[in-house]
């Protein structure tokens, strides 16, 4: 629900503040030998800054220039194509990155402390007063009080806070999906302004900026023309993941690094293994890395090109998997053509999204390798070269709505959500362990302790909790969840049924989804339906 005070994407207050950052983009853009524009997130937000990053090079690039923007993601390069969510939690290790979310806080308070340096932005969907206060471990400030003290600088333009609303997610807490969306608008918007007002030598004004996030807009129209072939895509998917195989989307350039977020964001949100919904990278991606040596050769785990496409998924897909491939009518086809022919060898389950041009048809050989063809038509655009990369960003977030989708839809399917809720969420960061909290409080009825209780109970099974247990750090806690499976389901099974770890255990074994082994215990006899109470401790979900 938003509040008729809250600030939204079109407001005026963003739109100004958006203005105020472009004008500090503009001096470091005209300084090129002396600064640098970083990019930096934890998970999602992480992988953006990465796509982001990449994307302006090329741009700069194409203009004879160096490269001028670089990110950090919590965990390093690794955290690009495999989930390492409990890095986010460390505020020391978001500082020596950057001296060499509390990974962010800790950023952040290290850029205030040293402002003849740095200039922090901070980019969020909540206004500050609902941002966590709880303590972070290990260190001196809570989210919170960095984002307070943020503000302040605001006024005088020494920081600058970018928070619109965008309303709840579908699926309560999955901030990948509008949370990362808007994250890409924003910033694409803000960065390609203050590009094209420096090299026409002219001011930024509201209008350039309303123009381009309108793009976005009818990016969105043109998407969402293809509900029914997505529903499809949806059912496709998740007819995969319910017989226990794995749907890989392949994608050129930058469309398989939309792929490659797509499937590392499913390990956190549904429990996913790894191998269950994963994208690969295909093309040059020299250059595109810090750290190239930390994901070339490193193990099935992050895998994520088109070599490791060949040698480690082609020899055993089944006629079970779905493969689904991204591409525009710009890409070597005869490169995508013989990647289909030779997955078909394997699999029947094809599926294609491609983006063309008005005026560009997809050649016939490749054509009928398909059953089905999500084809998006786009406009030609007769801009600047700056203005070129608006259609690449809109077909990079239609890609990424389409995938979104498909992922979440195919999970559904599968029983991995229940009235919204993530219901087999890993437990990785200390967001997701008050989440779960969270989860059991809302479908049970209890209260925070007695839910925090049975949650621990399920972590450290089959040990008996101990008063020092109990007492332990969080991030012990989180250690040992994130190696275990159904953590959240089975504690909520037993505080729902009053069973042990066991039998909650059984009962998702041999049940049809953990959605109906959930909905079963919410519906058994006898069993008092709890209120869907609201958190009263006043902890974000």
């Amino acid at each position: 629900i938003l509040s008729l005070s809250s600030q939204r994407l079109y407001s005026e207050s963003v739109l100004k503040t958006m203005i105020d950052i472009i004008n500090k983009v503009q001096e470091v853009l005209k300084d090129p030998d002396n600064t640098l524009i970083v990019l930096s997130g934890g998970g999602t937000s992480g992988r953006l800054a990465f796509l982001i990053a990449v994307s302006f090079n090329k741009l700069l690039k194409g203009l004879g220039q160096l490269p001028r923007y670089t990110y950090i993601i919590a965990g390093g390069d690794r955290s690009l194509v495999m989930s390492q969510e409990g890095l986010e939690d460390c505020a020391l290790l978001g500082i020596e990155e950057l001296s060499k979310a509390p990974f962010v806080a800790g950023q952040l308070d290290f850029c205030m402390n040293n402002l003849d340096i740095f200039l922090p932005v901070l980019v969020g969907f909540n206004p500050v007063s609902m941002a966590r206060n709880d303590k972070i471990e290990g260190w001196h400030s809570t989210f919170r009080q960095v984002a307070e003290r943020m503000q302040k600088l605001q006024e005088s333009h020494k920081a600058f806070i970018l928070n619109p609303a965008v309303g709840p997610e579908g699926i309560s807490g999955s901030s990948r999906m509008k949370g990362g969306s808007a994250t890409k608008i924003l910033l694409e918007t803000l960065l390609l302004a203050a590009h094209k007002t420096v090299s026409k030598d002219t001011d930024i004004s509201e209008k350039c900026l309303l123009e381009i996030l309108r793009t976005y807009e009818r990016a969105h129209k043109v998407t969402y023309a293809q509900s029914k072939k997505i529903a499809a895509l949806v059912k496709q998917a998740g007819t995969s993941l319910q017989k226990k195989a794995c749907v890989y989307m392949v994608g050129w350039h930058t469309l398989g690094i939309i792929a490659i977020m797509d499937g590392a964001e499913c390990i956190p949100t549904f429990g996913a293994d790894y191998n269950d919904v994963r994208g690969f990278l295909i093309g040059d991606y020299s250059e595109m890395f810090n750290k190239e040596a930390d994901l070339i050769a490193q193990g099935p785990q992050v895998a994520f090109s088109q070599e490791d496409f060949v040698k480690m998924i082609l020899p055993s897909l089944t006629e079970l998997d779905t493969v689904l491939f991204l591409f525009t009518l710009d890409d070597d086809l005869a490169e995508v053509e013989k990647l289909v022919v030779q997955v078909k060898e394997k699999t029947s389950n094809v599926q294609a999204l491609s983006h063309a041009t008005v005026g560009q048809y997809l050649p016939a050989s490749l054509k009928k390798l398909f059953p089905s063809i999500m084809s998006i038509m786009w406009p030609i655009l007769f801009l600047e070269y700056e203005g070129n990369f608006i259609q690449k960003f809109q077909r990079e977030l239609s890609t990424k709505w389409i995938l979104n989708t498909v992922s979440t839809g195919a999970h559904v399917l599968k029983g991995k959500i229940l009235h919204n809720y993530m219901v087999d969420l890993r437990i990785s960061n200390s967001k997701l362990f008050w989440r779960a909290v969270s989860i059991l409080q809302r479908l049970t009825g209890h209260s925070q302790a007695r839910c925090l209780e049975g949650l621990l109970q399920t972590i450290y099974d089959p040990e008996v909790l101990s008063d020092d247990i109990r007492n332990a750090e969080q991030s012990k806690h989180i250690a040992i969840a994130t190696e275990k499976n159904k953590v959240v389901p089975t504690a909520l099974l037993c505080l729902l049924r009053n069973c042990s770890v066991q039998e909650a255990q059984l009962r998702l074994d041999t049940s049809p989804s953990i959605r109906a082994a959930i909905e079963s215990a919410l519906n058994a006899p006898g069993r008092k339906r709890g209120a869907d109470k609201s958190d009263s401790t006043g902890r974000r979900m």
